[in-house]
């Protein structure tokens, strides 16, 4: 103990002790949740459960919505939580995150074995006080040290009970609590008011990229300029559009003669699509949008563009070296691309799955599954492809400004448009043919530049603030754990030498622990239960009866004598080591299954 002390730096009064040596000897309690399963549970039930989901870090998340009778519950010897219980998470994410229970409720919520249930009782230490220490950075660190499992990180009660925890006096463990409630609820509101800020600019972004597309952000620049109008700049993108389509056939009808010089192997070189007729924009489709300017025309995105498409749907196979094939998942939240670890193919299939279109500089990304409209300017020469859960748009960017159409793309009219043609199924989705009839303000090619320019600089203030308002979100979480870490050094508040040191209460737990053990023995004499012989080990019966099948908890109940409180100790004992069996939830049945590792 004295080492442990050097070992923290502790100043007087303080001490070292494990969670299981700060609970109170007559009602404290350091227990994991209850196994219980799709089948225990019923939506009518007046028991809540306790979830993960509602295990915030440092605060609780209200969250779940699963219930079981009080009679099932009863049954299955629950333990009912009481406000002031402490949850520990024991599976990420963060993993050993800590919040303390604010129900006073009684005999209405119990929680699930991935939760562990400190109560500190009537004369153990300070509950808020132990959540904060259990949130801390230092515990953090040991936890990550003592977690196991591969796909699925936990943290056992047993390792949890090892990690030696400084404790000062008992009052100095309420002004610590104290102290750290207030200044990380000074804190919080600091970021709640800036998420406020953050979430008004990104009103204004939307007020401003709406007001640049109805002409408004250029209403001065157009009065002192003499503009030809869109409908000219229309004419012109028709012919360029035909010119470019012509080239492709030109290029088709060579690359068909060199497939039949060389024998007509492999396939025959794709036919370019015809151009398509102009979907004329009736004043029902602008029915819901502002008026544009004289010299502003409504058209379609099909109308200003050279195509939009999406490359061939073949699933390439992944390689260590070549191409990079980037997918939803590699479009930032800034609307970047992000080209590290991605997936790379090889120049056969790069060739093959690009004979339709592919991704250049300029060109306009569009996501068309799961986060649609999460839009990307290409501004890159890099060889690439993107999968076909994206369109491309190629752009004509002599006559239609990249950057205009881009930002459109992100403003609420475009918004609404998807909203005209998404197909909601079990993942929203979007097709190519209604990305090009989303309809598309057209102006003069100077004034396109004009509003982009405008729009930079506008925007670039609103990406700096918001990036103010990271920053110090980051540097909030910062203080919070160097807050945290005063604390448990005994630096947060002052001490006071009149307070009674924490040695006299943790001698005070070990006694009443010791005349509870013993009070425990004497009504075990009295009462001598009948002893529950296994002639095999809980793994054995399930090798023996399960071999590699899948089995659930009724299945195994039926196979042992064992009680569902052994059942469930042997289990999860099983589970926590890891090496010899494993848990999964079957979604066709909603159950948790079992199996015996091969």
């Amino acid at each position: 103990m004295k080492e442990l002390k050097e070992q923290y730096n502790l100043p007087t009064g303080w001490s070292v002790a494990t969670i299981e040596e700060l609970i109170d000897g007559k009602d404290g309690i350091f227990k994991d949740g209850d196994w219980i399963e799709t089948k225990d549970q019923n939506p009518d039930g007046e028991v809540r459960l306790i979830q993960l989901a509602d295990i915030g870090d440092g605060f609780f998340r209200n969250r779940s919505d699963r219930y079981m009778t009080k009679e099932r519950a009863l049954e299955l010897n629950c333990t009912f939580l009481k406000k002031g219980d402490i949850l520990v998470a024991r599976m990420p994410d963060p993993l050993g995150r800590a919040c303390v229970f604010p129900y006073t409720d009684e005999e209405k919520y119990v929680t699930v074995v991935d939760v562990a249930i400190i109560r500190t009782g009537q004369n153990g230490v300070d509950s808020r006080y132990l959540t904060h220490f259990i949130n801390s950075p230092q515990i953090r660190k040991q936890i990550e040290k003592m977690q196991t499992g591969t796909t699925r990180k936990r943290i056992s009660r047993g390792n949890l009970s090892t990690i030696k925890i400084p404790v000062p006096p008992l009052n100095e463990q309420i002004r610590i609590a104290l102290k750290i409630d207030e200044l990380f609820s000074a804190l919080d509101n600091e970021i709640e008011n800036l998420k406020l800020i953050q979430n008004q600019l990104n009103i204004f972004r939307q007020a401003l990229l709406k007001h640049a597309f109805e002409g408004k952000l250029s209403e001065f620049w157009r009065s002192e300029n003499n503009i030809k109008p869109a409908k000219e700049l229309l004419k012109i993108i028709k012919a360029e559009k035909l010119r470019f389509y012509e080239e492709e056939l030109n290029n088709w009808k060579v690359n068909c003669k060199h497939w039949s010089d060389l024998g007509k192997l492999n396939k025959k070189p794709t036919k370019p699509s015809k151009l398509k007729e102009s979907l004329k924009v009736d004043k029902q489709d602008v029915s819901d949008y502002k008026v544009l300017p004289d010299n502003w025309l409504w058209t379609r995105i099909a109308d200003v563009v050279y195509k939009v498409g999406d490359i061939n749907h073949k699933m390439p196979k992944s390689q260590n070296y070549g191409i990079p094939y980037l997918s939803t998942g590699n479009i930032n939240e800034n609307g970047t691309l992000n080209f590290s670890n991605t997936k790379l193919i090889s120049e056969e299939d790069y060739l093959e799955l690009s004979k339709k279109i592919k991704p250049n500089l300029n060109d306009i990304i569009f996501p068309r599954y799961g986060t649609i409209g999460k839009n990307v300017l290409v501004n890159t020469d890099k060889k690439f492809l993107i999968s076909y859960s994206c369109a491309i748009i190629k752009t004509i960017p002599h006559l239609i400004n990249p950057k205009y159409l881009y930002l459109y793309t992100l403003s609420p009219v475009l918004k609404s448009e998807i909203e005209k043609y998404i197909v909601q199924t079990t993942q929203a989705n979007i097709g190519i043919s209604s990305i090009e009839k989303f309809v598309f303000p057209l102006c003069n090619l100077k004034e396109q530049e004009k509003i982009v320019s405008e729009l930079e600089k506008a925007l670039s203030l609103i990406d700096n603030l918001e990036k103010t308002i990271n920053n110090s979100h980051i540097k909030s979480e910062i203080l919070k754990k160097v807050i945290l870490k005063m604390a448990f050094n005994g630096k947060l508040v002052s001490q006071n030498l009149e307070d009674r040191p924490i040695t006299e209460l943790l001698t005070k737990i070990v006694l009443e622990k010791k005349n509870r053990l013993e009070a425990l023995r004497k009504q075990k004499k009295q009462t001598p239960k009948k002893k529950i012989k296994m002639a095999k080990s809980l793994i054995e019966i399930i090798e023996s009866e399960f071999n590699h099948d899948e089995f659930n908890y009724d299945e195994l109940k039926a196979k042992t004598n064992l009680p569902y409180d052994e059942i469930k100790k042997q289990l999860f004992a099983l589970l926590e080591k890891g090496d010899k069996l494993k848990s999964f939830f079957d979604e066709n049945v909603e159950t948790i299954k079992y199996q015996v590792l091969k």
